[in-house]
């Protein structure tokens, strides 16, 4: 019979800011027709589309915000 012996790590996880992290993006989407804006790395973008989006289309008062931000593992303390 063999015996194995395990070492356990702590593991954070943080959002990626490194310079090989994806970039932030921002953008807004109408709950009323589905309808969304590009997402850009700046999140008054999306409300100034929301604001255009709502003059052309009276009606549609409810949108959602999305946020894609790049997360990773950092290696702690072994135990």
């Amino acid at each position: 019979m063999t015996r194995t012996t395990y070492r356990f790590r702590e593991q954070t996880l943080n959002p990626h800011t490194g310079e090989d992290a994806e970039r932030t993006l921002f953008a807004m989407e109408c709950k009323g027709c589905g309808e969304s804006s590009d997402g850009t790395e700046w999140g008054e973008d999306g409300s100034a589309w929301a604001v255009e989006h709502l003059k052309a289309n009276p009606g549609h008062l409810t949108y959602r915000e999305h946020i894609t931000r790049s997360y990773r593992f950092e290696a702690g303390a072994w135990l």
